[in-house]
């Protein structure tokens, strides 16, 4: 069967794809090897580094450590049924909504679920397991082939009291937010920071999980490293040689780099794409095991406020506080995770009139003072987070504060419409009422200054007119860095209009996520102009930035591509392969493979691609709208309306799928 790979660099013309899904699936499943020749490095932890020993060990000589962790809530992320858990809960309660039922039972001392679904299928599941502890705690059910789900209905620990995490969503069994669906794996999208050296194991041709991990919860060994190295050093062993750095103490992960450390919270404290099948071996760098997630339409605010879920770090690197080298371990105690000192205390160990010698840029004086906070002393008003922390509730009951430590901008609220820390609190009034406030009170004050959220928002609307004000952005080293990436990734192409060595000169940028902005631009660019950073790119020390080249090259059309970059095809998919031949449980993996595809003139593998992104997530509408296309071409009409029955049926009165009925 013809190698993907070589249709792509053969192909002159559509005729030249004359192979299907097949291949594809092939290659990227078959690149694990070939990506190891490639980048021995990347590969060389799982199978060279020390073993683990469970967090049980570590308890004789570390006892005070132990008990912070063992109270703390990574030690209870994922746990088995037993009296810890769940209390007051599984005693016979009926749970109703929106068609679906579910009664809550203890049966011979298994905890079970009776579910009967809107369309009238009753099942009863067993108990496996427990994801968190406060405030909330979700059912983990299996529902066969390894699989484990994340059941919508959860405990409210502090009420006593089911509750259905979506109950505006209506989630029929066949759609993919299902708590049964694929956006609900345990396995796939939530264990890897839940559990300690998780590997997922999806088998792709039998649609399985075998998954593994060497403990539940979030034990020592997830962020120090495997443990045995450094037990063979305490009881005088002979040393044993690792294809991994260690510690003088025999850990993967270096604690004493503060910087190194942030970045192993980060691994699960962060939106992200992450490359391998499970947990990276601590001490990894974050943009060797993941792809941070830029400022985002849906993810983010314009503003850089938290919109979606984010989990703290994107949100962190947007602060001054990240810049001037503020890590978590400042705020946070390491083995317990709770807050170093309570209250206003926590900002005051620096923000005061004596400071922090660690941090000596920060201004000496009372931030605790009304001539400072405007409100009176006590106050709901007066509290630093109210002002500098807003919060947002997700998952139904779970309020979690943004970690941008932002000086409230009522002034930009007001231009962008986002939200405003002042008008959350006086709900009658408006931003502008709120911006001439806080001008009355700082007439010199950050509101003089302009904000990076003008700029992005300038360039989610239109980034061709957007595209200079982004650019200068992105060459603003006083921004953060993760603002300057997530400006080249919004360039898109408002790229075209500018200086293409303006944009390659961001490949010498020290940041990792800007490098990778760059490439996200430089997709916009014609290949045979824009080949050399490609190249650069693909030859980068940090795997983010390589599998980001790789895409862009990937992206190029085959007519277009020059001589300079055809030498580097096989490399590019073996780079790309070695990551998504660990996502082929995840729609996203398949829709990128059909664009690949369909750059490449391959309608059949895209076709077939498709036909996988649609089983995994049925409701992806502008899939099914290019799958029933490439049918007709590929199959005829008739086939193609098989199809587009198919696809009214999981999306019942979709006008864009309805719109395609004229068609055939």
């Amino acid at each position: 069967m013809a190698h993907f790979l070589q249709a792509f660099l053969a192909l002159r013309t559509p005729a030249g794809a004359i192979f299907g899904f097949v291949a594809l699936v092939s290659l990227a499943l078959a690149t694990g090897a070939a990506a190891q020749t490639a980048n021995a490095s990347e590969q060389a932890d799982a199978a060279y580094a020390p073993a683990y020993v469970g967090s049980e060990t570590c308890v004789s000589c570390h006892e005070g450590e132990t008990d912070a962790w063992r109270a703390s809530h990574h030690a209870q992320a994922w746990r088995m049924p037993s009296d810890a858990v769940l209390i007051g809960a599984f005693q016979g309660e009926v749970f109703e909504h929106d068609g679906m039922w579910a009664q809550f039972d203890t049966l011979e001392g298994a905890r079970t679920v009776t579910v009967r679904e809107k369309d009238g299928v009753e099942t009863v599941y067993t108990l496996h397991s427990v994801g968190g502890t406060f405030p909330l705690q979700h059912l983990i059910l299996e529902t066969g082939l390894g699989r484990l789900q994340s059941f919508d209905v959860v405990w409210d620990v502090q009420e006593k009291r089911w509750f259905h995490l979506y109950p505006e969503q209506d989630l029929p069994p066949q759609d993919a937010y299902h708590w049964s669906g694929a956006y609900k794996n345990w396995n796939a999208r939530c264990a890897e920071c839940h559990a300690t050296g998780f590997e997922k194991n999806y088998d792709f041709q039998r649609k399985r999980y075998a998954s593994t991990q060497v403990e539940i919860g979030v034990g020592c060994e997830a962020c120090h490293g495997p443990g045995q190295a450094h037990l063979d050093l305490v009881a005088g062993q002979p040393e044993v040689h690792y294809q991994v750095a260690l510690t003088d103490w025999g850990f993967s992960a270096d604690m004493s780099e503060p910087q190194a450390a942030m970045e192993q919270c980060a691994g699960c404290h962060a939106r992200r794409e992450a490359f391998g099948d499970g947990n990276p071996l601590p001490g990894t760098a974050f943009a060797d095991a993941y792809n941070l997630a830029m400022l985002r339409p849906g993810q983010y605010h314009a503003d850089g406020q938290i919109l979606d879920e984010v989990y703290v770090y994107g949100s962190f690197l947007q602060s001054k506080m990240h810049q001037q080298g503020v890590t978590c371990a400042n705020c946070h105690t390491p083995h317990s995770a709770e807050l170093l000192a309570e209250g206003d205390a926590i900002c005051t160990q620096c923000h005061s009139e004596a400071g922090n010698p660690d941090f000596p840029t920060l201004n000496l004086t009372d931030y605790q003072s009304p001539a400072h906070t405007h409100h009176a002393e006590g106050s709901e008003g007066a509290q630093c987070v109210n002002c500098h922390m807003t919060d947002q509730v997700y998952m139904g009951n779970d309020w979690r504060r943004d970690h941008n430590f932002r000086v409230p901008r009522p002034d930009v609220s007001a231009r962008l419409d986002t939200p405003d820390a002042c008008t959350r609190c006086h709900s009658d009034q408006s931003a502008e009422w709120a911006a001439d406030q806080v001008a009355g009170w700082f007439p010199n004050g950050r509101w003089t200054e302009p904000h990076y959220g003008d700029v992005l928002a300038r360039g989610r609307a239109n980034p061709q007119a957007a595209a200079a004000d982004l650019l200068a952005l992105a060459q603003d080293d006083s921004q953060a860095d993760l603002v300057r990436a997530s400006a080249l990734w919004l360039l898109g192409p408002g790229a075209t209009s500018l200086n293409l060595q303006e944009i390659g000169a961001f490949l010498e940028d020290e940041d990792p996520q800007v490098r990778v902005g760059a490439l996200q631009a430089l997709r916009s660019r014609a290949a045979v102009a824009a080949a050399p950073y490609l190249i650069k790119g693909l030859q980068d020390d940090v795997r983010a930035v390589r599998i980001a080249a790789a895409r862009a090259i990937m992206s190029q059309p085959a007519h277009r591509l020059p001589e300079s970059l055809r030498g580097y095809m096989r490399q590019a998919f073996q780079t790309f392969g070695g990551m998504v031949r660990n996502q082929m449980d995840f729609a996203e993996a398949h829709l990128q493979m059909a664009g690949y595809a369909m750059v490449a003139g391959d309608t059949r593998s895209a076709a077939g691609a498709l036909t996988e992104a649609v089983r995994i997530n049925p409701q992806n509408v502008q899939a099914w709208a290019t799958l029933v296309r490439l049918t007709a071409e590929l199959r005829g009409r008739a086939a193609a309306k098989d199809t587009l029955e198919r696809a009214l049926a999981l999306n019942p009165g979709d006008l864009t799928l309805l719109s395609l009925e004229r068609q055939f």
